[in-house]
């Protein structure tokens, strides 16, 4: 399996995710993130941050947006070990998010409190995989 880390969906992802075939059900967002060892902001500015802390700073407001839409963020930690397979790096941390429906997360990413924060987002990562799920058996 070849992994491709990136920070955004190109535009067939993003047609797909909100397009005909979307479902109007709850989904649990698995986020698989990589952070940069110094955030870097493309405005240029400045910062002693380090990209984890970058990312905190975006993920404190985001939580609040998405409990505004109805959604909650199930868990977030920090990845220490690797049982099965191999990869080249791990990923730094595991975050998973519940979304009501692909409208409320659509209606997230486009307002303008998620617009300010999405800067942190981009200055703390060198890369994430956005994995929607639902529920299931195994």
């Amino acid at each position: 399996m070849q992994v491709n880390n990136r920070l955004q969906p190109d535009s067939d992802r993003i047609r797909k995710f909100f397009g005909e075939d979307a479902s109007n059900e709850p989904f649990v967002m698995v986020n698989l993130l990589k952070f940069r060892e110094k955030a870097e902001y493309a405005d240029g500015r400045e910062t002693a941050l380090t990209g984890a802390q970058a990312y905190a700073i975006y993920g404190a407001g985001v939580a609040k947006i998405i409990e505004s839409m109805g959604g909650r963020s199930v868990y977030a930690g920090s990845v220490t070990d690797l049982m099965i397979g191999d990869v080249e790096e791990l990923w730094d941390m595991v975050a998973l998010v519940e979304y009501p429906d692909s409208e409320a997360f659509s209606k997230m990413i486009a307002s303008p409190e998620y617009q300010e924060l999405h800067v942190h987002r981009d200055a703390g990562l060198a890369g994430q995989l956005n994995i929607r799920t639902k529920p299931g058996r195994l």
